[in-house]
């Protein structure tokens, strides 16, 4: 499974694992936007620790993830980016939107 979810106190995290491409991107996408609606957290956790490649797919996995979370005011954190994810993350200005971990 590339995603697992974990619910806590408010706090969603999302441990994605293998590649972020455009075609993983959709399930990762549907899986997270669904518990995530039905959980309302106040912080979503998008843990990169096991992800081993990411495209632009994933920068808009993440982008997406955040204005979904912005309905109810979510903050989105990022964990475990390879240096290599880190600086794409970083040179999209995903940080920018008040993202944290980038």
């Amino acid at each position: 499974m590339p995603v697992v979810i974990n619910q806590n106190k408010g706090i969603m995290t999302a441990a994605l694992s293998g590649e972020i491409d455009h075609h993983t991107a959709k399930a990762l996408r549907e899986d997270i936007d669904n518990a995530a609606q039905c959980a309302r957290p106040k912080r979503l956790v998008l843990d990169f620790s096991e992800v081993g490649f990411m495209d632009s797919s994933g920068i808009g996995l993440i982008m997406g993830r955040y204005r979904l979370t912005q309905e109810w005011e979510c903050q989105v954190e990022l964990t475990g980016a390879s240096p290599s994810i880190a600086r794409m993350i970083r040179l999209a200005g995903l940080g920018r939107l008040g993202i944290t971990g980038v």
